[in-house]
């Protein structure tokens, strides 16, 4: 049976991404923004034909609301966002992306599709398909447990 402990191995390999991700090599391309808010901007840029509220965003992240709003309060206050009224509810505000995060948007991806053809070096696709499913079911223990 082998000895290595799940939760800790994920938090670890969450915590590698992550320094990797809000390294200097890799997001010089962006005024040193942090690996989230390039996966933000991603989303807002991807579905900038929808609209997108914090709920949405919250939703797509898996975070609190509380996580959330730091988030967004922080992209605002470095010009990546603004957050807008809506027309047909005035408690709504829709989150859209500055022209500044769009013109960093191309390189932050191009930034990911790097980082992530470096984590499937040397892993086939079954191999991938299998994790996915693995972490697919990890997930829904998770989520599960949340809600109990």
């Amino acid at each position: 049976m082998n000895n290595r402990k799940l939760g800790f191995e994920i938090h670890k390999t969450a915590r590698l991404t992550k320094r990797y991700m809000d390294s200097d090599a890799s997001k010089s391309y962006a005024d040193k923004i942090t690996g989230t808010h390039g996966w933000a901007i991603g989303y807002l840029y991807h579905n900038r034909d929808k609209d997108i509220f914090q709920k949405d965003f919250e939703q797509e992240f898996n975070i609190r609301r509380s996580t959330a709003s730091s988030i967004l309060s922080l992209m605002e206050k470095n010009g990546l966002i603004k957050r807008e009224s809506v027309d047909y509810d005035a408690r709504l505000k829709k989150i859209t992306l500055t022209q500044k995060a769009i013109d960093i948007q191309l390189p932050v991806e191009t930034a990911f599709d790097r980082f992530e053809n470096m984590l499937k070096q040397n892993i086939s696709e079954d191999e991938l398909n299998v994790f996915f499913t693995v972490l697919d079911k990890i997930n829904r223990n998770t989520e599960r447990s949340d809600t109990e």
